[in-house]
């Protein structure tokens, strides 16, 4: 096992006992499964400091994780880079400060590596049965709602057009001049939300994950950290890796889950779902909406 698995794995078990901890503990904890690149160049004392706790409350939060003290702990997690701990502003005055120096050719390979990374870092602990059982509760809803907002929204539109081509009742929230709130009025225990946020985590969001829950809706939550608000009350959760030069949260796992998670519906889902399909484009071809190659 790579040292990125044996951290993922060490988040994962943090993850699990999260809500065990005492409050302190899990100021830690939350730090580190928000910052888990931090933890391979920093001290205990700098977690400590970061986190706001007591150096000795850091070591107790390895522990009860199996580890000795926070120097075990950190060691899967030591050659790990620091990544996209910058605030926007300032990485996008790097970003320019680079184009100055005629240093686009670094940049270029730095978004070719950290694409190629981020997606073989989330399909790395996303198992096929997790994919199923959420694709399980997709096809099965009587409605599927798909929240994003911000650029979360764009792929939100994306994923739904694609499901729409075979499948009826999907919905991209929030609608035109709506709330994501307001859409999910009428939702209910026969329905699905899969809702998107990665960090900074948008409130509405949250919010509406939380009043979904509520109404018995299924939630598929999908994040960037264990410790998102999202992940951690979802029944399917999934973390996906954002990690970029750019100053934005990389979208490209988000992307590259979506449609792994769609064609695990298509190819669950009943054989009308073919002819839904082969009818939706055999419509277009009759509209005239796809242009023939030309001789």
């Amino acid at each position: 096992m790579n040292e990125t698995n044996v951290s993922n794995v060490i988040l994962e078990r943090l993850a699990d006992v999260l809500s065990g901890l005492t409050p302190e503990a899990r100021k830690a904890a939350t730090y580190v499964l928000e910052n888990p690149r931090d933890v391979g160049v920093s001290t205990v004392r700098e977690i400590a400091k970061a986190a706001r706790v007591k150096p000795n409350t850091v070591v107790r939060m390895a522990r009860q994780v199996g580890f000795e003290g926070y120097d075990d702990f950190r060691e899967p997690f030591r050659d790990a880079i620091r990544q996209g701990a910058a605030d926007f502003p300032d990485r996008a005055r790097w970003l320019q400060s680079i184009r100055k120096s005629g240093g686009l050719g670094g940049l270029y390979a730095d978004m070719v590596q950290g694409c190629l990374r981020n997606i073989e870092d989330s399909f790395a602990n996303i198992s096929e049965d997790s994919l199923k059982e959420a694709a399980e509760t997709i096809w099965a809803a009587q409605r599927v709602f798909v929240l994003g907002v911000g650029v979360m929204n764009a792929n939100a539109r994306n994923f739904t057009y694609l499901a729409s081509t075979g499948m009826t009742d999907f919905h991209a929230i929030p609608q035109l001049g709506s709330t994501a709130i307001d859409d999910l009025a009428r939702a209910d225990g026969q329905d699905v939300l899969i809702a998107m946020t990665c960090r900074p985590y948008r409130t509405e969001v949250i919010e509406a994950v939380r009043i979904a829950r509520d109404q018995g809706v299924s939630i598929i939550g999908i994040s960037d950290s264990p410790a998102s608000p999202i992940v951690r009350v979802a029944q399917h959760s999934f973390v996906v890796a954002a990690d970029t030069p750019q100053f934005f949260p990389s979208s490209v796992s988000t992307i590259a889950l979506l449609e792994t998670l769609l064609s695990f519906v298509i190819a669950l889902a009943s054989d009308e779902i073919v002819e839904r399909v082969e009818s939706f484009h055999r419509r277009r071809h009759q509209l005239g909406l796809y242009q023939g190659v030309q001789e």
